[in-house]
């Protein structure tokens, strides 16, 4: 067996228990270096469950390793060090504060509040970057509480590029979102990925059958099945969790995972 490529997110036998339920139970997962990999599944599946472990907000047993380091019972802040950083479902921006002002502090530039109140008179190259990345360079001194509500989200986004996170995991990031809204996040999602590593946690299995790359379906809390979007839809023990047992067809496997395709 080869080593890993370190670049990777590599879990190992990860279990999380709460009281004497585990809600994540001895998964595996590997999720290659630049990817966009979706994890789906039904309510308690273990989804949130298994970024918040591999981010520190919650305590769990195994491995897990990204960018050549153990990220297992290490504290929140120096995952975020390693590289890693998270979203969550609620946008958690400043919305006092401009859109710019939102990135001086993520970058960790240690501006004053006195000198955050005052206009740059150069927006430094790495901020500058994420506004454009993010579509957001035009609103760069607007309020984030005006913001659209998917605008939000692409600021957070914008925040975590500037700390040059390097695996990026999203917790239904299209949640609430217009459908125009949507397709400019998975654009964005895009965008991205590839150079850095993207998890997604999705309900929305048309936005998933739309911008994955591969996808992880997750069910009493261990690993159901992996692939590509087609791969996962075709997998009989999908079918079963999504639709009921004995549904294995052409057509099922075609309205599985979202609504029907036109034939």
């Amino acid at each position: 067996m080869t080593d890993p490529n370190p670049r990777d997110l590599t879990i190992r036998e990860l279990t999380v228990t709460f009281g004497g339920f585990v809600a994540v139970d001895h998964v595996d997962l590997t999720v290659d270096a630049g990817d966009l990999r979706f994890l789906i599944g039904p309510n308690g599946a273990g989804k949130t469950t298994l970024i918040d472990a591999v981010s520190g907000l919650v305590a769990g047993t195994g491995a897990v390793r990204f960018g050549g380091q153990e990220l297992l019972g290490r504290k929140v802040h120096r995952i975020a060090r390693e590289g890693v950083g998270r979203t969550f479902q609620t946008a958690t921006v400043f919305e006092e504060l401009t859109v710019l002002q939102n990135l001086d502090i993520a970058t960790g530039a240690g501006r004053s509040v006195w000198t955050l109140l005052r206009r740059r008179r150069e927006v430094p190259a790495a901020v500058a970057e994420a506004l454009e990345i993010v579509g957001l360079t035009a609103h760069a001194d607007t309020p984030a509480g005006v913001l659209a509500h998917g605008q939000k989200q692409w600021l957070e986004i914008g925040m975590l590029l500037v700390q040059d996170a390097r695996l990026l995991m999203l917790d239904e990031p299209v949640a609430g979102m217009s459908a125009e809204e949507k397709d400019e996040t998975g654009r964005l999602l895009q965008r991205i990925s590839g150079e850095r590593t993207v998890v997604v946690v999705e309900h929305d299995m048309d936005f998933m059958r739309s911008f994955a790359r591969s996808v992880t379906v997750l069910h009493g809390g261990r690993v159901l099945s992996e692939g590509s979007v087609a791969q996962v839809q075709a997998d009989p023990k999908v079918q079963d969790v999504y639709l009921g047992p004995g549904h294995h067809s052409a057509e099922t496997a075609a309205i599985v995972l979202g609504k029907e395709v036109a034939r």
